[in-house]
C-alpha cells in the first residue's frame, strides 16, 4: 500500500477533544494529558491545599479514574505487605528480585467518594500467587476505564477483564490468559474504552495480541493476535479525521486500528525496542518513540489520514512521516502537548521542548531538582505539570522559553499517572491518595 499524508492534515483539529467534563475515565483522561482549563491548585504541598488524604491498602501504578462524585482504583495487596521501590532503589536491588519467593497477592477494586475520600465498596477480582516481578513495578499497573455507567478492570498479572456498576455490582468478566513478561518486569498497558468498546494491549513474551470487547457483555468483537513482545504501552483512541483510530505501541511496531473493525490502518516498523511511555497527540500529529540503555531514542510524528505500511531506515527515517529524531524519545513518562509544542522529560532531570509540526527542538534544559519521572504529564494551554517519583510537581508555563513558576512537593513516591477531575487533583502515591482542590490561582 501507498501511503498518503495530505497537506490539509496539519490544518484540522485531529485530536480527541479537550477534557470539559469532571470525570476522568481512563488512563491519562483518554486525551493524551490534555485538559481544556486547568482549575485544580496551583500551588501545594504535603499539607497546603490538600482536601484529604487515604492510605492505600496494597500497591499499584494504575491511575485513579473518576465518575461523577467516585474514584476507582486497583491494588494488589501482597501478604507480606511489601511495597515497590523508586528508580534507583530497584536498580540496586536487580541482583536479587529474581531470587525472591513469590508471595500470594489479593487483587481488588476499590471505590472511593470524590468528595472526602470515603471508601464506599471494595471487591475481590482474585487470589493468586505470582511470580516476581521487577522491585520497581507493581501487579496492579494497568489502570481502570469507566464510560459513567459502568466500571472496567484489567488485571494482566491474572488476566481477569471485568464490568462492574459503579455500585460494585460485577456485571461479567472474562479471562484473557496471563503471560511471562520479558526480564521479569511485568505489565503496565492500561484500558481504552470508546463507542462502548473496551480495548486491551497486552504485549508479552508468549502471547502478545490487541483486542476489543463488548462494554455490554464481554464478547469479543476483533483480536489482533501480534509478534510483538513484552512492551508497556497503553493504547490510544484518535479521532484522526473520519476515522476513529487505535493506535498502538509495540516492541518495535506501531500499528494502528480502525476501532470499530480491528483493520489495519497503517503500520510503522523499523523502530527496534518495546514502549514504555504512551503515545499523544497534539497539532495535527500523533507522537511516539522510546529510549533505554539500548536504544538510540526514537521520536517520530505522525500525521493525520495516513494509511499503509511505513518502514523507518536504520536512522529512523521516512518520507512517510511527519517528521522523526533520534536519541529523543520518551522514557516511562508520555509526553503532552502544549501551545503547539510537546514536552518530553528525559533523564537527568532533563525536559525537551519541540516544536510540534516541525520537530525543531525549541529548548533542551535541566530543571532543578527534578528527580525520575514515570508519571505522564499534564497541561491546558497555559501550563504543564510534571510530577517525578519524589513527589515534586513542577510547574512550567508554556512557551518558547523555559520557566519554572512552582515546584509542589510532596512526601511519597510517585509513578502513578495523576487524574484530573474540576477543580481536584488525584495524586496516587505508593503510602497514600491525595486529594488536591482549592480555588485556581
Amino acid at each position: 500500500m501507498n501511503v498518503r499524508r495530505p497537506v490539509l492534515a496539519c490544518l484540522l483539529t485531529l485530536f480527541l477533544p479537550a477534557i470539559q467534563a469532571s470525570d476522568w475515565g481512563q488512563f491519562r483522561g483518554g486525551s493524551s494529558g490534555r485538559i481544556e482549563q486547568i482549575s485544580h491548585p496551583m500551588t501545594w504541598d504535603s499539607t497546603k491545599n490538600v482536601a484529604w488524604t487515604v492510605p492505600m491498602k496494597g500497591s499499584g501504578w494504575s491511575s485513579p479514574i473518576v465518575a461523577g462524585d467516585r474514584i476507582f482504583l486497583t491494588a494488589a495487596v501482597p501478604a507480606d505487605g511489601s511495597r515497590p521501590k523508586g528508580m534507583m532503589a530497584g536498580v540496586a536491588s536487580m541482583g536479587s528480585y529474581r531470587r525472591a519467593k513469590p508471595v500470594e497477592h489479593t487483587f481488588i477494586v476499590q471505590c472511593l467518594a470524590l468528595n472526602d475520600g470515603k471508601l464506599l465498596w471494595e471487591k475481590t477480582v482474585a487470589k493468586k500467587t505470582p511470580a516476581v516481578v521487577h522491585p520497581s513495578n507493581t501487579y496492579a499497573t494497568e489502570s481502570p476505564a469507566t464510560d459513567g455507567q459502568q466500571v472496567y478492570t484489567f488485571f494482566a498479572t491474572t488476566g481477569d477483564l471485568t464490568a462492574w456498576d459503579l455500585d460494585g455490582k460485577q456485571l461479567w468478566t472474562k479471562n484473557t490468559g496471563a503471560f511471562k513478561s520479558g526480564n521479569g518486569f511485568g505489565t503496565g498497558s492500561s484500558l481504552a474504552i470508546h463507542d462502548s468498546q473496551v480495548f486491551v494491549q497486552y504485549d508479552n513474551d508468549e502471547s502478545s495480541f490487541v483486542a476489543a470487547y463488548s462494554a455490554a457483555d464481554g464478547s469479543q468483537i476483533w483480536k489482533d493476535q501480534k509478534r510483538s513482545k513484552t512492551s508497556w504501552s497503553t493504547p490510544l483512541i484518535w479521532k484522526a479525521g473520519k476515522t476513529v483510530q487505535l493506535v498502538t505501541c509495540g516492541s518495535g511496531v506501531v500499528t494502528s486500528y480502525d476501532a470499530a473493525s480491528g483493520k489495519v490502518v497503517w503500520r510503522l516498523s523499523g523502530i527496534r525496542s518495546s514502549f514504555s511511555a504512551s503515545p499523544c497527540t497534539g497539532a495535527g500529529h500523533i507522537f511516539f518513540g522510546n529510549s533505554g540503555p539500548m536504544s538510540a531514542g526514537p521520536l517520530v510524528a505522525v500525521e493525520a489520514n495516513t494509511v499503509g505500511q511505513i518502514s523507518l531506515d536504520r536512522s529512523f527515517q521516512s518520507p512517510d512521516v511527519a517528521w522523526s529524531k533520534t536519541r529523543s524519545g520518551p522514557g516511562m513518562a508520555s509526553p503532552v502537548v502544549s501551545q503547539g509544542r510537546l514536552y518530553i522529560p528525559g533523564s537527568g532531570g532533563i525536559l525537551n521542548c519541540y516544536d510540534a509540526s516541525t520537530g525543531e527542538r525549541v529548548y533542551r534544559t535541566r530543571v532543578p531538582g527534578m528527580a525520575t519521572v514515570a508519571a505522564s504529564l499534564w497541561a491546558d494551554e497555559k501550563h504543564v505539570f510534571i510530577l517525578d517519583e519524589s513527589g515534586t510537581t513542577h510547574v512550567i508555563p508554556a512557551g518558547p522559553t523555559f520557566e519554572r513558576v512552582a515546584a509542589n512537593k510532596v512526601a511519597d513516591l510517585f509513578w502513578s499517572t495523576p487524574a484530573v477531575a474540576g477543580n481536584r487533583l488525584l495524586l496516587r502515591g505508593v503510602e497514600k491518595l491525595y486529594c488536591i482542590a482549592g480555588d485556581a490561582e
